[in-house]
């Protein structure tokens, strides 16, 4: 496993994570799952990512239990805020009452007396981004939060939080969390840039497109798959789309990786990205991505791949 920054910070996360988003505390077994996070620090992931609303909370739990017995230095978590967690209306978005009493509500489930890096899962409409940042910076200075982030945030959002941390003299967020894989390249149009700008590393999420990029819809969608019971493939399971895996796929093959590592390599292409969040529902898969982990995608190979996918931005 080979390791990153985040953005300008001294801290450093494996470029392959572990994502607990659809998996742990819903359709995983618990067994597999604490099998799943195990062997996944044995093979050198220190990053976990997580949020209060996976699962309902039940995914913190999860991998709270898995992780108990293992030394909390040598890991990295993460956590976010901002969705609904109840139907009080003070229970959402990026307000300091809610901000201070989610931060207390993960820590419990997750078992831990701090995070590594709590996210803003959202911008909030209705909360001005200075009482955001100031709360942010309170967590820090209370040793309940090491870094704080933003998640799918647009750039102009970004510039005015760190400008608001300049302004009040507090931790501006270090890092930005987007979706970002082979068919949706938003990101490197202005968000890489901005980020790049103010010292942000970024973690992104979805790098195989919900399983779109390891070839498993290519002949049909599985039932129990993602593309099966959720909506998030909806509109990119297109015969175009698949003609386009299945290129990569024989580009893959002709360098000897699966073109899961295929795609996970070229996100890691960039040096803004610090990792890439992976979900496992099995061990294989697991051993699949980390194996992406060094993988290095010559120019020729690189022009090879824009050909295929013909979406650069």
């Amino acid at each position: 496993m080979e390791y990153r920054r985040i953005g300008k910070a001294g801290i450093k996360i494996s470029e392959i994570a572990l994502g607990a988003w659809l998996t742990y505390g819903r359709s995983v077994d618990e067994k597999l799952a604490e099998q799943i996070v195990k062997t996944a620090v044995e093979r050198g992931v220190n990053f976990i990512d997580l949020a209060d609303v996976y699962a309902h909370g039940e995914a913190e739990k999860t991998v709270g239990r898995a992780i108990k017995d293992i030394k909390r230095s040598d890991l990295v978590i993460s956590s976010k805020v901002f969705w609904p967690m109840s139907d009080n209306v003070n229970d959402r978005g990026l307000s300091r009452k809610h901000i201070t009493t989610s931060i207390e509500n993960t820590l419990k489930r997750i078992g831990t007396d701090y995070l590594d890096l709590y996210f803003c899962h959202r911008a909030d409409p209705e909360t001005e981004i200075e009482e955001t940042v100031r709360a942010m910076e309170d967590l820090i200075r209370q040793g309940k939060v090491l870094y704080w982030g933003t998640s799918v945030w647009e750039p102009a959002q970004i510039e005015e939080a760190a400008a608001q941390a300049y302004k009040w003299r507090a931790y501006p967020p270090a890092v930005e969390q987007p979706r970002y894989n082979m068919f949706d390249r938003h990101i490197e149009k202005d968000i890489v840039a901005t980020c790049r700008d103010h010292g942000m590393g970024l973690t992104v999420w979805s790098p195989l497109a919900q399983g779109l990029l390891t070839g498993k819809y290519n002949n049909g969608v599985p039932k129990g798959s993602r593309g099966d019971t959720t909506e998030w493939l909806k509109g990119d399971l297109t015969e175009e789309n698949l003609d386009k895996v299945a290129n990569l796929a024989d580009l893959a093959h002709s360098l000897d990786i699966t073109i899961s590592q295929l795609a996970l390599a070229w996100i890691l292409r960039l040096p803004e990205i610090s990792c890439a969040i992976t979900g496992a529902t099995k061990l294989e898969h697991l051993e699949e991505n980390i194996g992406a982990s060094g993988v290095t995608l010559d120019d020729e190979t690189l022009k090879k791949i824009e050909r295929i996918l013909g979406n650069t931005p």
